[in-house]
């Protein structure tokens, strides 16, 4: 994705071990460090395995405004509140903003130190001041969780999550013949067991239907209830009861 995740004085390698591990994820590529208290590509390639690429390509500099000069739009992650509230913005509406202006602008992602987080210096350089909506009572984010929400939403607002696989035995749903099918076998089985001995036969048989009405059955699935409903008269059957 063509958005850029900035982290201003870092201090702990394996949150950046984490961010880099969540942007591997989440389709990103570039990574900025401004001033980071430790950086090893090594030892970062031996907490996120397999995401050297990233790791190597990660870019470092020595100043904050030097690692943001060529973006023309910045978005600073904070929960803190600011007095001007024009630039501010939660992280899913601002994700599908900043994805837009991706396809035609430099963007970047600025993440502050994990003990203060971004000063109001730095969200001053920020053109939009981004949160994540927390509880209020602990709404502080570790910096590697706050990363990982933020890609995960440009990488949602993108369209880029990939729908779920279908499963890899398919069925077509159960017609009405065949769930009738299902309510006899299943009605004689309990009656083979004497079940209804002292409940209410129609109250029980009217359940299951509801049971099995609530989320549609397949073939496949009416088969095998049907099976196991069939087993259990033969099985009484050979046992002569």
């Amino acid at each position: 994705m063509n958005i850029t995740v900035v982290l201003h004085r870092p201090q702990d390698l394996v949150n950046i071990a984490v961010v880099i591990r969540a942007m591997k994820n989440f389709g990103f590529r570039d990574l900025r460090l401004v001033s980071p208290v430790d950086f090893d590509v090594r030892r970062i390639e031996g907490i996120a395995h397999k995401t050297g690429d990233v790791a190597q390509h990660t870019e470092i500099f020595d100043g904050l405004d030097e690692a943001l000069a060529d973006f023309t739009c910045v978005a600073g992650l904070t929960a803190r509140g600011r007095a001007a509230k024009r630039n501010a913005m939660l992280v899913a509406p601002a994700a599908s903003e900043l994805v837009g202006l991706a396809e035609t602008e430099r963007v970047a992602v600025l993440f502050g130190p994990e003990d203060k987080g971004l000063t109001n210096d730095d969200l001053d350089r920020c053109h939009r001041i981004v949160t994540i909506p927390t509880r209020s009572e602990h709404s502080s984010m570790n910096l590697a969780q706050a990363a990982t929400v933020t890609c995960y939403e440009l990488f949602k607002a993108a369209g880029a999550s990939p729908e779920l696989k279908r499963p890899r035995r398919d069925a077509p749903p159960a017609s009405r013949e065949q769930l009738e099918q299902l309510f006899a076998d299943a009605e004689a089985a309990l009656e083979a067991f004497e079940f209804f001995k002292s409940r209410n036969q129609k109250s029980i048989m009217r359940t299951i239907r509801e049971l099995v009405h609530r989320d549609p059955a397949d073939e496949r699935e009416v088969q095998l209830l049907r099976a196991i409903a069939l087993e259990v008269q033969r099985y009484l059957e050979r046992k002569g009861v």
